[in-house]
């Protein structure tokens, strides 16, 4: 990078590269003045932006490029490459962007020192003016609540808006909950109180909705007062299902919900004796957690392997090995009967098996139920699962009110509309977007493809998609050896891809699933993954 000029207001112009080094559908890092840059050649135009992820600050330059956007390779949020802006989650903040020319044969970008060193960058938003006398109140406190808010605020709403949440903390990142225990609230808070304030967002915190009137249009909270509403979110997303046998409510059986939940369990467990019930996605990462914490770990569950019915026996296979090779053991296909205390305190988990496993803290995962109760009376329509039915425009069947994230039944896309309950981190991003533009009548259908990701023992396995009854799993690479791509096939199509070691394969599927690409069985199968561009 050569320094060509310098502008009076602080503007530098610096060469990045010659026009020839960079062809179409390519992405480069390039450094100026000692910070990293992503420069894209797309479409025959050149564009230059931050060249981390705002969610996690991977290297953007190892994700996946199509068209005008690429997107992460570790947890697939997307960002325009010429505006910098984020069209696709997890994530809240855009990418500074940079002005790109070509003179000569020469790529130049300009920038100003002063914003150089800004990573990343908040949308434009309004805030709230008294004299507006309209009121959005948002029921949740999670990630959907907060984009509807922040994309309600990015669109000129100046109405008042209020978020209520049963939660200690405001908006935080609950995935790293099960991940990393012992993380600080102050470590995992989405947005600070300053920013609230400064947007005019109002997050009440330990209150508790109990019922919605819609005739009224006001709700009711646990400590009796009512508040009206104009427009109404239900995001109240899904809580923890009770173990429901003998025993559950002894001291020491403990659900991950809260912070403060996996602050409880990670004290609780430093050489102890931990019993995990479920051995899904959150009992699993609770397991790989404790495993070096713990004084022993074993995980109970009713399948032949952990994840089999999302991900597969092979991937299951895998994962548990990778566990018993670090102090966790399994008991598989078997149930827990009853969990036995002495002097109110957990002492030991009784399983149909006969099996008797001693313990300290026992730790369950079972799934979860959405948080819908408050609802009844209110005419808004919950299905069988007391999931909220919403249609492509995240409204229910009540006039004025909405529903988005885990606690919802939703149309999918990538599916025929097949109507889904998705409780990933990114979907409910998502959903939160989607239902702000809609209450500001900015007609606006919910496309996003399925992202989540699972990490064991510092080893993170991607998925996107939507892979409910599969009929075939493809691999390639081996999975046993912890490096593979697999594809799961419904119907002669690709419907759901999974990876480890092997980006930025399942973004790239993301983003062609996103585009309205069917991938075919054939493809999965080709021994030439040429159209994978890896």
């Amino acid at each position: 990078m050569n320094e060509d000029l310098t502008a009076e207001q602080g503007e530098v112009t610096a060469l990045l590269c010659q026009e020839d080094e960079l062809q179409d559908g390519q992405m480069r890092e390039v450094e100026v003045e000692g910070q990293k840059v992503l420069l894209v050649r797309t479409e025959g135009r050149y564009g230059a932006v931050g060249s981390r992820c705002t969610h996690y600050n991977a290297p953007l330059v190892k994700g996946a490029l199509v068209g005008n956007r690429v997107r992460c390779p570790f947890h697939g949020a997307c960002f325009n490459v010429m505006t910098g802006d984020i069209e696709e989650f997890p994530g809240l903040d855009c990418l500074p962007s940079y002005k790109v020319k070509v003179e000569d044969g020469n790529v130049y970008i300009s920038f100003n020192r002063k914003t150089l060193k800004v990573s990343r960058r908040v949308k434009e938003m309004s805030s709230r003016e008294p004299e507006v006398n309209h009121s959005t109140l948002l029921i949740g406190g999670g990630p959907a609540a907060l984009l509807c808010a922040e994309t309600l605020r990015q669109n000129s709403y100046k109405g008042r808006i209020v978020m209520v949440t049963k939660d200690a903390l405001p908006p935080f990142d609950k995935p790293k909950l099960s991940k990393a225990l012992n993380s600080e609230s102050s470590q995992i808070l989405l947005r600070s109180e300053d920013f609230f304030k400064q947007y005019g967002i109002e997050v009440w915190t330990q209150k508790e909705v109990v019922s919605v009137e819609p005739v009224d249009k006001v709700v009711r909270l646990s400590d009796g007062t009512v508040q009206p509403y104009d427009q109404l979110l239900i995001s109240t997303g899904c809580r923890a299902r009770s173990l429901g046998c003998p025993g559950q409510h002894l001291k020491g059986v403990m659900l991950l919900q809260t912070h403060q939940d996996a602050q409880d369990i990670h004290n609780s467990c430093q050489g102890q004796r931990a019993v995990i019930i479920g051995a899904s996605f959150i009992g699993m990462e609770v397991a790989s957690y404790l495993s070096n914490k713990a004084a022993s770990v074993a995980m109970v569950g009713t399948t032949q392997y952990p994840f089999e019915r999302s991900l597969g026996p092979e991937i299951g296979k895998m994962a548990m090995h990778m566990l018993e090779e670090n102090n966790v053991k399994f008991y598989m296909k078997d149930r827990v009967l009853e969990i036995r205390g002495e002097d109110g305190k957990v002492k030991e988990v009784v399983l149909e098996s006969g099996a008797v496993l001693q313990a300290d803290v026992v730790v369950a995962g079972i799934g979860v139920v959405p948080n819908s109760d408050f609802l009844m009376g209110s005419q808004v329509q919950t299905d069988s699962r007391k999931a909220v039915v919403v249609d492509e425009f995240m409204k229910t069947n009540v006039p004025d009110i909405y529903g988005a994230g885990d606690v919802t039944s939703f149309p999918l896309p990538i599916r025929g509309g097949q109507r889904v309950q998705i409780g990933h981190w990114q979907m409910a991003h998502s959903h939160g977007r989607a239902a702000a533009l809609n209450m500001l009548n900015k007609p606006t259908k919910m496309d996003s493809v399925p992202f989540f990701w699972t990490v064991l023992l510092g080893k993170s396995i991607r998925y996107a998609g939507y892979g409910e009854g599969y009929t075939e799993i493809i691999f390639k690479g081996k999975v046993e050896e912890g490096k593979f791509l697999a594809f799961y096939i419904k119907e002669q199509v690709v419907v759901a891809a999974a990876s480890l070691m092997f980006d930025p394969a399942v973004s790239l599927i993301a983003e062609l699933m996103s585009s309205g690409q069917q991938i075919t069985k054939t493809q999965a199968q080709s021994e030439d993954l040429s159209w994978l561009k890896l």
